[in-house]
């Protein structure tokens, strides 16, 4: 039986696109608790079902694919430039293809003014007239405000207008960021492109015997399981180690692992990684915010999915992306070199402290792939000086390799420019083996 959580999500999924929803409204219609229905209104949001907008409320617009996610609906585009709906509230939930940017004669734009699209210009309302007439939705710059004619269009073709105090040139440069960050989310691998589904995975329940364990590793080979409460909770997880001279009569409840950890689908791999070496586990239950049994991750799915995405095409770059593409190698000396770019810099014009840990640990990375083959998590980084250092100054950065083990290692870092010492670092890592 599903839980009330369950129950809400399953209700708000199918409700028609463009859908108002309320706490009080949901409570109502779904006899719940409104702090039970706020909290599954907030896990919507997060999976994309629902977008909560300032002076509009909470509606229900369709889920974007991950492929798709740099394209933006219409109600993140109003919380991306703080605005306020004028007309055509209804179409909110509608993804835009591209936005055109209205600073050309009136017969020019509208060649580039098309279905899908929106169309940001100021005050010129024959320009609005026109673009909502080719199905693209108007975003009006300057705060200013537009006829009952063309907010009349709106609401017959389900198109928004959208006004807001910024200028044309602020609103482009925040919806391009915007864009941008989502492309650098799409890269990041998350425990929900990975993770083997209940479906397919092998599970005891806390009331079973020993000897079900016996049963399913005959079957299977595995030699450890996720433990779930006939809720389909998480509860424990049991081994080949717990179950080793105990009688095949006892419950497993008895003899599994209490308060396993566990992941959600939302978690990062890199975090996952991390948590699965620190811990010395080999399987991680992955959960939702009531603690169902969703799947399970195993430390293969890590190292498959960390190596698939090393190999992923980078559209949308970090810090250290460029930080990775800046820092050459010499093989001779083992020495890396890199240029202080604007980009490195904090708001006085020196390296960042960040880019700084950043570097050291991308050049620690690349000394250890030379020694391993596999991916390191840093389990420690100590920085224990950094001088100032100015833009265009190019740095040369030492790891020494002072202990390596088969699952451990430990760098000293040093930093310098023009021969100076500029920094020192000390770097502790876990390996993981692929």
């Amino acid at each position: 039986m599903s839980t009330k959580h369950e129950q809400i999500l399953n209700y708000i999924e199918a409700l028609p696109i463009g859908s108002k929803i309320s706490v009080r409204a949901i409570a109502k219609e779904l006899a719940v608790s409104e702090g039970t229905a706020y909290r599954a209104i907030k896990d919507a949001q997060t999976t994309g079902l629902v977008s909560t907008i300032e002076r509009v409320g909470t509606i229900r617009i369709e889920q974007k694919r991950k492929e798709n996610i740099e394209k933006l609906t219409f109600a993140e585009v109003i919380n991306i430039v703080d605005g306020q709906v004028l007309g055509g509230r209804t179409g909110l939930h509608k993804t835009l293809n591209k936005f055109v940017i209205g600073a050309m004669k009136l017969e020019a734009m509208m060649k580039y003014t098309e279905k899908g699209s929106l169309l940001i210009v100021g005050n010129r309302v024959k320009a609005q007239e026109k673009a909502l007439n080719a199905g693209a939705a108007i975003l009006i710059t300057g705060g200013f405000d537009t006829t009952d004619y063309v907010k009349n269009l709106a609401d017959r073709y389900e198109l928004p207008v959208i006004s807001c105090s910024y200028d044309t040139f602020t609103v482009a440069a925040m919806i391009n960021r915007a864009i941008y960050d989502q492309l650098i989310k799409k890269e990041i691998v998350i425990v929900d492109d990975i993770y083997t589904p209940f479906d397919d995975t092998h599970v005891l329940y806390d009331d079973d015997l020993v000897s079900s364990w016996h049963a399913l590793y005959d079957q299977t080979k595995h030699s450890r399981y996720p433990v779930l409460n006939r809720d389909h909770q998480v509860v424990g997880v049991v081994t080949s180690k717990d179950i080793i001279n105990k009688r095949i009569d006892l419950k497993i409840e008895k003899v599994m692992a209490n308060q396993p950890i566990t992941a959600k689908a939302s978690t990062s791999l890199a975090s996952a990684a991390h948590t699965m070496v620190w811990q010395g586990i080999e399987m991680m239950p992955v959960v939702d915010d009531t603690n169902t049994f969703k799947g399970v991750i195993s430390r293969q799915d890590v190292i498959k999915g960390l190596q698939s995405s090393q190999r992923q095409p980078q559209i949308g770059e970090t810090i250290d992306d460029l930080i990775n593409k800046q820092l050459h190698s010499d093989d001779t000396d083992g020495y890396f070199a890199t240029e202080v770019t604007p980009q490195m810099t904090n708001q006085i014009g020196t390296l960042s402290y960040g880019v700084f840990a950043s570097l050291v640990t991308e050049a620690c990375n690349q000394t250890l792939k030379k020694e391993k083959t596999g991916d390191m998590v840093i389990e420690n980084l100590s920085i224990f000086f950094m001088k100032p250092v100015q833009i265009g100054v190019m740095l040369n950065i030492k790891p020494d390799l002072l202990e390596l083990g088969r699952k451990f290692a430990k760098i000293d870092v040093q930093v310098f420019s023009n021969d100076e010492l500029v920094g020192k670092a000390m770097v502790m890592a876990q390996l993981i083996n692929r």
